[in-house]
């Protein structure tokens, strides 16, 4: 398919809910959800996406400190909080929008923190799709025959083929979905229960694109425990139950007063030269992940061509391989990173990094690895011209924990 013909979208997550249907001691959003807290998975997703700008996550009353464990490090998220219904809580996100004073035709999703299971090629559809209408939702066709609902007995039959079961991310221009809400706070009655009605009843034409069967719902105790993880993840359940990657990576030194590696920055009468920040031990570790994934390398996702990431944090190609490894289906085992200079010394740095790419990939501590060595001398290394790293990672496949 094309490329979507924006520069940028941004996000509204809706997890302001209890979630009282999934019972458990805490919100659904919160809870664990294949190894993760169900509203990082769509978190994750989006930002890995090379369109993204800003995720706005819209969170209950009380619940600051859960939304903060569960929720990357990275300057794009900001919390609201939310209000006393679903139309209320998107329409405070729309308000944290106004904030940065975003163009009236920039393209806005809206998610439900409950729907884990959103790709890139979703949100390309709907992106598109805003290319020629107002708004757009991804739907599915309906498999089962259908009925009306009369009780204890059979009703009459429906024609199914006249349905079609609506998702989420919805998109919307932001002066549409901006509008409809303003509209709809002058309204009596109940609102619709989604943002495309709403839209709707305003006088817009919203477009459907394919959905995903992926993007489920997580709504029961039971899909937690399995029901939906089986059905979202039977492709993956023929890949690679583990996958390895190696990565590696060199800079020069320019003139300068610091550096950084593995995330930490280190004063040194160098710097190392690079488009971006030259972190050449994250940029080895994404190398890993990528190669792990069969997904080429980080000049492919990130060329030093494109000015947008010109003294970019290494940080975030990191984090975009790990949002990478999570849609396809894995986990990281764990990570090891050999950097290989003459000076600085490492050793006195060494645990900060570790804990550095920890919170970076949402890892334990004791799963990373980094080390150091010298070339006794020799070469480019040796000469103090550079450093250089080199790094494996393995992958997890999330069935097999």
């Amino acid at each position: 398919m094309g490329i979507a013909t924006v520069t940028a979208f941004h996000a509204i997550i809706v997890a302001a809910g209890s979630g009282s249907r999934a019972g458990g001691d805490i919100p659904k959003q919160y809870r664990d959800y294949q190894g993760q807290p169900l509203l990082r998975h769509s978190v994750r997703n989006l930002l890995s996406h090379p369109l993204i700008g800003q995720i706005i996550v819209v969170i209950g009353a009380g619940q600051d400190a859960m939304a903060q464990q569960a929720l990357p490090q990275d300057d794009r998220i900001k919390t609201v909080l939310g209000g006393d219904s679903r139309m209320a809580s998107v329409a405070n996100g729309l308000q944290a929008l106004s904030a940065l004073e975003i163009a009236a035709d920039t393209k806005v999703l809206v998610h439900d923190a409950a729907r884990p299971g959103l790709s890139h090629d979703v949100i390309d559809r709907l992106l598109l799709a805003l290319d020629e209408q107002p708004g757009a939702v991804p739907v599915l066709p309906m498999v089962d025959s259908m009925t009306n609902n009369a009780g204890e007995l059979l009703g009459e039959a429906v024609d199914r083929n006249d349905f079609v079961r609506v998702q989420t991310p919805q998109a919307f221009h932001f002066h549409v979905l901006q509008a409809a809400h303003q509209h709809w706070q002058t309204k009596s009655g109940d609102a619709p229960t989604d943002d495309a009605r709403m839209v709707q009843d305003c006088g817009y034409k919203v477009a459907a694109v394919a959905g995903d069967e992926k993007l489920a719902k997580i709504t029961f105790a039971e899909d937690f425990d399995g029901g939906l993880t089986l059905m979202n993840h039977q492709s993956e359940n023929l890949r690679a139950p583990i996958r390895i990657g190696n990565g590696f990576d060199v800079h020069r030194f320019e003139p300068g007063d610091h550096i950084w590696l593995c995330g930490v920055q280190i004063p040194h009468k160098q710097s190392l030269k690079g488009h971006s920040d030259a972190d050449v031990g994250l940029h080895a570790l994404t190398d890993a992940l990528l190669g792990a994934l069969a997904l080429g390398d980080i000049g492919d996702h990130f060329p030093d061509t494109d000015p947008q990431w010109a003294g970019s944090s290494s940080d975030r190609f990191l984090e975009h391989a790990a949002n990478l490894v999570e849609e396809k289906g894995y986990r990281i085992g764990n990570v090891d990173i050999t950097l290989i200079c003459e000076a600085p010394k490492v050793k006195p740095h060494r645990e900060a990094m570790r804990e550095r790419v920890a919170a970076i990939l949402s890892l334990d501590a004791d799963l990373v690895s980094i080390k150091a060595t010298t070339t006794e001398a020799l070469g480019f290394t040796g000469r103090r011209e550079g450093i250089a790293a080199q790094a494996s990672a393995t992958l997890i496949q999330h069935s097999t924990r």
